[in-house]
Formats: C-alpha cells, sequence, structure tokens
C-alpha cells in the first residue's frame, strides 16, 4: 500500500490536512487508533464541551432570566443525564462527518496505532492485534496533545479528573475545585456553576486567562463572581487528596499561607502536553523540543525531510482552528503550492458567557516590544442591541499604531465576540486602519457595532454612543 501522504491522527489538523492533500490530488491515507475519528477535539474537547455549555446555557436563562422577559415556568428541573445523551449525539454526528468526508474525498482510513518503521513506512497496530505497514512518499504527524497535569496529583479519573472526565461526571458536582484559570478551567467550571454547583477555581497567576489582555481578565473575573463563581489567584497549589467522596485541595496564597479547599470533585486543568507516546520517532531520528514537541521549520517539516507535523504536537497555541491552517499549508507546501500562515492572526477564544475572544497583541506585548499605540474602547451595555437582548457585560477594545492607526490587537468579552472577533481577523489581516473599520457601515442594532465604535474611539477618540 503505498500513498502519496500519509496522515497520523484525524483530529482537526489531521482530517483537514487528508482532505486538502486529496483535493489537490494526492493519494491519501489516514490513521486513527480510535474506533471514531476526530480527535480530541470532536470527542472529548471543543464539541462536548460546547454541546454542555449550550445546555447550561439555555437552563441557567430559564432559571435567571425568563421572569424578566414575561415568561412565566414552573422551576426548572435538570434531566442530567439527558443532558449528556443530547452532547454524546451531537458528538456522534460530528464525527460521523468526518467519516463521510473521508469517504467523499476517497481518502483510505485505517485503525490502530500508527509508528515509524523508517522515513517512509508506517507500521498500523490493530486493537486486534495483527499489524500491515503502508508506505508514504511524505508523512504528517497530528497527533495532537493529552491533558497535563502537575507530578504530585494522582489522577483517579473518578473524582480527581481532567477535562475528560469532567465531559462524563455522573452527577452535577456540589462542589467542584477547578485547578487552572485557563480556557478550559473557565468552561467546565462554567458548566457546573450553571448547573448548580458552587465552584472553586484556583490560579496560580494573578490573574485568570493570563494569556489573554488584562482587561479581559479582569472583566470576567468580575461578571464570573456576580455569577456565583469564586476565585483563589496567586495561589500554588501543593497537594491534592481523595478521601471517600471528598477531595481536599492544598495551595499556599502569595503571603506563603496554606489554604485549604474542600469539595466532592477536583479538576485538573493546567495545560495540555504534545502526544507523541507510541509514535517511534526515536527510531528515526525525529526531533524534539524542551517541551517534549515535534520540532519544525518554517513549513511544519521535521529535521527528516519526508516527515511533517501540525496542531497542537508542534509549537504555538494549542488550538483547533491553529491545526487546521497548519494542515492545510502542509497539504498545499506538498502539492508545490505556496501557502502561508499569519500565527499574529490566530484567534483566541473563550466559550463562557459572555464570551471572551482576541485576535493580535495584547496591551503587555506591545509594551515590551516598545511599540507606541493607542487604545480605543467601548462599553457592550451602551449598545441598543446588548440592553435588548439583557447581555450588557463587556466591552471591545482596539489597539492601532499611534503613527500609522494601523490595528494591532482587537480584545472582547461580550454576546457572540467568538463570532465577532472574525470581523477583526479580516481587517487585520488586510492591514486595516482603526479609521478603516470605523468608517464601515455596520448594522443597527447589532453587537458588532461594539467594533466600529471602539476603533473610532482608537482611532479619534470620539465614539458616537459614548
Amino acid at each position: 500500500m503505498t500513498y502519496d501522504i500519509i496522515v497520523i491522527g484525524s483530529g482537526p489538523g489531521g482530517y483537514i490536512a487528508a482532505v486538502r492533500a486529496s483535493q489537490l490530488g494526492k493519494k491519501v491515507a489516514i490513521i486513527e487508533k480510535y474506533a471514531t475519528l476526530g480527535g480530541t477535539c470532536l470527542n472529548v474537547g471543543c464539541i462536548p464541551s460546547k454541546a454542555l455549555l449550550d445546555s447550561s446555557h439555555h437552563y441557567y436563562d430559564a432559571v435567571h432570566h425568563f421572569e424578566e422577559h414575561g415568561i412565566s415556568i414552573e422551576k426548572p428541573t435538570i434531566d442530567f443525564g439527558k443532558m449528556l445523551d443530547r452532547k454524546a449525539k451531537v458528538v456522534e454526528t460530528t464525527t460521523g462527518g468526518i467519516k463521510y468526508l473521508m469517504d467523499k474525498n476517497n481518502i483510505d482510513v485505517f485503525e490502530g496505532l500508527g509508528s515509524f518503521e523508517d522515513k517512509t513506512h508506517v507500521k498500523i497496530s490493530k486493537n486486534d492485534g495483527s499489524s500491515e505497514i503502508i508506505e508514504g512518499t511524505n508523512i504528517i504527524i497530528a497527533t495532537g496533545s493529552k491533558p497535563a497535569t502537575l507530578p504530585f496529583i494522582k489522577l483517579d479519573k473518578e473524582r480527581i479528573m481532567t477535562s475528560t472526565e469532567a465531559l462524563k461526571l455522573p452527577e452535577v458536582p456540589k462542589h467542584l475545585i477547578v485547578i487552572g484559570g485557563g480556557v478550559i478551567g473557565l468552561e467546565l467550571g462554567s458548566v457546573y456553576s450553571r448547573l448548580g454547583a458552587d465552584v472553586t477555581v484556583v490560579e496560580y497567576m494573578d490573574k485568570i486567562v493570563p494569556g489573554m489582555d488584562a482587561d479581559v481578565s479582569k472583566e470576567l473575573q468580575k461578571v464570573f463572581k456576580k455569577q456565583g463563581i469564586k476565585f483563589a489567584t496567586s495561589h500554588k497549589v501543593t497537594s491534592v487528596e481523595r478521601n471517600g467522596d471528598t477531595v481536599v485541595v492544598k495551595a499556599t496564597d502569595k503571603k506563603d499561607r496554606e489554604i485549604e479547599f474542600s469539595g466532592d470533585y477536583c479538576l485538573v486543568s493546567v495545560g495540555r502536553k504534545a502526544y507523541t507516546e507510541g509514535l517511534g520517532l526515536e527510531k528515526i531520528g525525529i526531533e524534539v523540543n524542551e517541551r517534549g514537541q515535534v520540532a519544525v521549520n518554517d513549513h511544519l517539516q521535521t529535521n527528516i525531510d519526508t516527515v511533517y507535523a501540525i496542531g497542537d504536537v508542534v509549537k504555538g497555541t494549542m488550538l483547533a482552528h491553529k491545526a487546521e491552517e497548519e494542515g492545510v499549508v502542509v497539504a498545499e507546501y506538498l502539492a508545490g503550492e505556496k501557502p502561508h500562515i499569519d500565527y499574529n492572526l490566530i484567534p483566541g477564544i473563550v466559550y463562557t458567557w459572555p464570551e471572551a475572544a482576541a485576535v493580535g497583541k495584547t496591551e503587555a506585548e506591545l509594551k515590551e516590544a516598545k511599540i507606541e499605540y493607542k487604545t480605543g474602547k467601548f462599553q457592550m451595555r451602551a449598545l441598543g442591541r446588548s440592553r435588548a437582548s439583557g447581555d450588557i457585560d463587556g466591552f471591545v477594545k482596539v489597539l492601532a499604531d499611534k503613527n500609522t492607526d494601523e490595528i494591532l490587537g482587537v480584545h472582547m468579552v461580550g454576546a457572540r465576540v467568538a463570532d465577532l472577533i472574525m470581523e477583526a481577523a479580516v481587517a487585520m489581516e488586510f492591514r486595516a486602519s482603526a479609521e478603516d473599520l470605523a468608517r464601515i457601515c455596520h448594522g443597527h442594532p447589532t453587537y458588532s457595532e461594539a467594533v466600529k465604535e471602539a476603533a473610532k474611539a482608537a482611532w479619534d477618540g470620539k465614539p458616537l454612543n459614548a
């Protein structure tokens, strides 16, 4: 069995790379060790978490907001099993869609663990104990990542767990302790907070979502506190122990005092790490960096000329859409085209409510780079659309070059900003100025008007509705 391209891993990066390569006339095989395609994102990540976020949001609105809209109902109750069943159906439909794409594009799918025999041959070890070897002119590693943990934490995957187990708990926790105030911890913490759990987020840094702009972190924490989530920032976790149905987390605060948190479940959400186990990288001499990620050049090519790597397994943000873009880049490069990817314009998104989204540079990054900039900020509560829907929390913030007016970064908190951020990404792709964005007619009433107003504030300091 000989192919132009073999892809190891069927997550967003892998399956998109396979589809694009096939579209460009390549004979493609994809190897997946699990029974369903789609990788972490579709099976135990992006898709199931968003399904639970949406379901829990409906419940939260019914309990807290229907009355103000003049909708009176008996107190809603939660059928958590049915909620999980819906999540599973969403996952099943989505992963089934990947299988359809493989068939449509004549991509051969192999189920089993792929490992390198040499630089052009991959061994597929199947669940029944058998194996086969296939040959590829080029091979793309797209094996993704898995949840990271702390060395002293023993995960029992029942009450001390990762995000994978948190998506299928047998019950709504009474008190969920979340270790890590990043995107995954906040999203899953939000799910269970909406469903009635007490949630405490313990974060080592002095703010949540530390990689995002400081104003975004501050706004999110303020809003989540209103929703009932508790935060312990600047806390270093020192131990996590389970005693029956109780989990005790100990941490030291910034004054070096020991603080103890007690709950019935603990979600360890301290990031993810590249997943390369079983690939046999050492067998053909593929280099990895100090974090265990596969080392690649600007074309995502490893030190072995026939092997490429994309997505979470290489450096950069661990985002599904980043992996997809890299998959397209490698497929097109191998087809003789000249693709490009601008890593500065990969949006980051938090799917809580309100949502948070960002693209480009933060204020801290601009200060560190000694770039002179100006800031325009507009509050969501000043919009007619926000008042109509009741989603008045948040803002849009535009950072522009002080001398040229080019937009350098956009940061948002609010309703539907996960979608709205792409307006900024498109503008920045074409190197638009704040004035360009401010002069575009935006529909009224829409949330997008906040982008126009923030851009005008950055451009001339005179938003129209503030």
